[in-house]
């Protein structure tokens, strides 16, 4: 059992507002660190994903969706689980929204099931209105607890529908479809959400779907490591870069429906990214590695979303199998986000690969990048309360990292608006199934998913109780953005 840790931050764009205030935040001095440390208005809160929780697969007219489809077929690389009850929030979100309360958040990241609204992928084949008021009903509930919804419009929940008609975000058709769901949401929510992400994480959704074949669709080249065999259709090296560009092409669509869409006037749009902390493995030419790195993994979205353009060393490197943009595509990409979001979970090393095979290309030989992350493992103790609800790693990984964010705000002038821990509570984690526990809250599959706090929710609530009572009604992520 691994116990990954991960945060978002939301920092004002690049364009726009600087990322960087040169008269800086006002922070308070205080004795301990708390809420009461940052500026006033930061928003703390929590997050979860609508296929990771909701669970309720056949409720609300929802349809299928690429995951449900994908561990069904290939549950030996799903650990054998599904997402069918996930954690039941569908029916238990009201109770959980309590947890945020407890916690002291006020906050909450959700994202939105295209299937669960457009069952079949188009608005023309029908719309739930269950699936509709069912996310009317979160978001309600949210408000009348004084939690800021960030709701992300796509978390990799892809129709099944569209997946099967023409290869989902592999066809550049998924645009109109994507930008007609999106605006969609944008005109029936916008008046209650204010903060939006058009996708999280391309980077993981392109690479670990389409390249190495460990996340759903599952489609990789016969020589990728680890999972190369068990991919039954694919190509590595092409068909990340062509997913990524269709969902990029898509992004910048949707921000300018967005921005015309008169509800949503006062709101802001942005990106979540997948960034990770690099250092040279090597010292010879380390600095080189870490930067060619930071531009496949962050630079691939970072910078079409800024400069309207993929980094020049992406360019050089994958050559002809890299799309182009057009003109116009330029055009609406660039400055395409009112914010920044940073999704992160650890630090690498980073050391130069050997020359690469060109006739079994990829991104990882494309990039000349190899890089390693560590974990814990919890095996047979994952049952066992007084080892699992123990996480102090965790606790202690919240006060280091909540110390240099601090120092990075104060400090640096770093321009950081909120932060949002992943996640609230044990989910759906993916090729892990639920073996792997991000959560705040332990639940026990055991026992009818009961919630139950860990040690690390236990401090995080505690850690957020200075300044909660002085926190201003509007929030810096409004007001900065």
């Amino acid at each position: 059992m691994k116990f990954p840790l991960l945060g978002l931050l939301l920092l004002a764009s690049l364009l726009g507002s600087p990322t960087r205030a040169e008269e800086g935040p006002v922070c308070p001095k205080t004795e301990t660190l708390s809420r009461a440390s940052f500026p006033e208005g930061f928003i703390f809160g929590t997050a979860t994903a609508s296929y990771q929780v909701e669970g309720a697969v056949n409720e609300s007219c929802r349809g299928p969706s690429l995951w449900d489809l994908y561990t069904k077929k290939f549950p030996n690389r799903v650990k054998n689980h599904n997402a069918d009850v996930a954690v039941d929030f569908y029916h238990r979100f009201r109770e959980d929204i309590k947890l945020m309360k407890k916690l002291n958040t006020d906050g909450f990241r959700l994202s939105l099931a295209w299937p669960r609204i457009f069952p079949h992928g188009r608005m023309e084949k029908g719309i739930s209105k269950e699936g509709v008021q069912f996310y009317h009903d979160l978001i309600d509930e949210l408000l009348k607890n004084d939690l800021t919804p960030l709701v992300t419009v796509f978390h990799w929940d892809m129709p099944a529908d569209l997946e099967d008609e023409y290869g989902g975000f592999l066809s550049e058709r998924v645009v109109p479809d994507f930008v007609e769901f999106a605006n969609f949401t944008f005109h029936e929510y916008g008046d209650k959400v204010k903060h939006w992400i058009t996708f999280n994480e391309p980077w993981v959704f392109s690479r670990s779907g389409y390249d190495t074949g460990k996340k759903a669709p599952g489609r990789c080249s016969p020589y990728i490591k680890e999972f190369g065999q068990l991919c039954q259709d694919g190509r590595s090296g092409f068909e990340a870069y062509l997913v990524s560009h269709n969902l990029l092409v898509s992004h910048a669509e949707a921000v300018d429906a967005f921005r015309k869409c008169e509800k949503c006037k006062g709101g802001k749009i942005g990106i979540a990214h997948s960034p990770a902390w690099f250092e040279p493995e090597d010292v010879e030419g380390g600095q080189r590695t870490v930067d060619r790195v930071l531009d496949f993994i962050m630079g691939w979205h970072l910078d079409p979303t800024t400069y309207g353009d993929y980094p020049q060393s992406m360019k050089d490197a994958v050559g002809a199998r890299l799309p182009k943009f057009t003109k116009e595509q330029k055009a609406k990409l660039k400055g395409s986000t009112d914010f920044v979001g940073m999704n992160y979970y650890s630090s690498y090393y980073a050391k130069a690969s050997e020359k690469p095979n060109e006739r079994q290309p990829s991104w990882s030989t494309d990039s000349l990048v190899d890089f390693e992350r560590y974990g814990e493992d919890l095996g047979d103790k994952d049952t066992d309360h007084s080892v699992a609800l123990n996480d102090h790693n965790r606790k202690y990984y919240l006060q280091r990292h909540l110390l240099a964010l601090h120092q990075a705000i104060c400090e640096d002038k770093v321009n950081v608006t909120s932060y949002f821990v992943w996640s609230l509570m044990d989910n759906f984690e993916w090729q892990d199934g639920y073996t792997a526990r991000f959560g705040l809250y332990y639940i026990d599959f055991q026992n009818n998913l009961t919630r139950l706090e860990k040690e690390s929710a236990k401090w995080f609530t505690e850690f957020l109780k200075p300044g909660l009572k002085q926190k201003s009604s509007k929030s810096t992520f409004s007001e900065e953005l």
